[in-house]
């Protein structure tokens, strides 16, 4: 099940940088639309975890919701959104790759946890493939809010590194709460920043919101983005560590180029599928060892004589 939840959630992931631009280009705001999307979702699951009585609204009381929001989604997404108003899909993609190596950053520099050379060495190779991928894009786009957008980008997966580290703590926190509502609840908080965010900075018309790409974009990233691909997101993350969830931001520049070029008609060079190859290869090097032991502990835990007849916390 981890790795069926990864394939699914890297293919999510990978469609979604061009939904939001799609939404975007449509003339939704931003942070507004952002918001709306997150609080949506995050209310939508959170409902639907309380009717099961799995959960309860009691959550949005806890300050771990509003800073793991603040990391995951509000930081992250408020960059994201900003900057694809002037970044290609494809190339916001490209730099969202870079939170991997900042989470080992921060693990090696807060946390002071040893990285395992090989660790470090998949994330080179891996960002280095994803550099190739679009070489041919950032060659030839310039402009200030270019720029900006890009440094915007890198500026929201710092926000996306600590709130990804920080939420293995909080699981740890409330052990007796399923990760899917913490997940709910996070959204939730993130959103409602967003909203915040966006009452003082955006003038919003909502004939803009009603446009046919703007409502598939929203609707899109509502269900399949944030209450499908989040939710696998933070399951991974209490299965297995705060890493390996991360290292889709690798392959979705890929899954984002193949989109770009059947819908927009972007060409693909060979340069685009060496870099792949090499993503690839970096996922294999940064991965390794945490499949090894995944796939031992899932097996010692399948034992029916261990388990007991219980499931373990996020079978949901």
């Amino acid at each position: 099940m981890v790795l069926i939840n990864y394939v699914i959630m890297c293919i999510v992931f990978g469609t979604t940088f061009l939904a939001i631009k799609v939404g975007v280009d449509a003339g939704a705001p931003p942070f507004f639309s952002a918001g709306v999307r997150f609080v949506l979702a995050g209310l939508l699951i959170l409902m639907w975890m309380t009717w099961k009585k799995r959960a309860n609204f009691s959550l949005l009381l806890h300050k771990e919701m509003w800073l793991t929001g603040l990391g995951l989604t509000f930081g992250t997404f408020s960059m994201l959104y900003w900057a694809e108003q002037y970044v290609s899909s494809g190339t916001a993609a490209i730099l969202s790759a870079t939170a991997p190596i900042i989470i080992i950053m921060l693990q090696a520099v807060v946390y002071h946890e040893r990285v395992a050379g090989k660790k470090i060495l998949g994330c080179l190779i891996g960002l280095a493939g994803v550099i190739v991928l679009v070489l041919p894009q950032l060659s030839i786009k310039s402009g200030l809010f270019w720029l900006l957008g890009c440094m915007a980008i890198l500026i929201g997966q710092l926000f996306y590194s600590g709130g990804a580290l920080y939420s293995k703590q909080v699981i740890r926190r409330f052990a007796n709460t399923s990760p899917i509502a913490l997940n709910a609840a996070q959204m939730l908080c993130g959103g409602v920043m967003l909203l915040i965010l966006s009452l003082f900075t955006e003038r919003v018309h909502i004939e803009s919101m009603l446009t046919p790409e703007a409502a598939f974009s929203l609707l899109y990233l509502i269900v399949i983005g944030s209450m499908v691909g989040h939710t696998i997101f933070y399951w991974l993350v209490a299965k297995t560590n705060p890493l390996f969830p991360s290292t889709w931001l690798y392959i979705s520049p890929v899954i984002a180029m193949i989109i770009g070029n059947i819908l927009y008609n972007e060409a693909v060079s060979w340069f685009m599928a060496a870099g792949a190859v090499a993503t690839i290869i970096g996922i294999i090097f940064v991965n390794t060892g945490s499949l090894g032991s995944k796939v031992k502990v899932v097996k010692i835990n399948d034992d029916p004589a261990r388990l007991g007849g219980k499931q373990g916390m996020g079978a949901d």
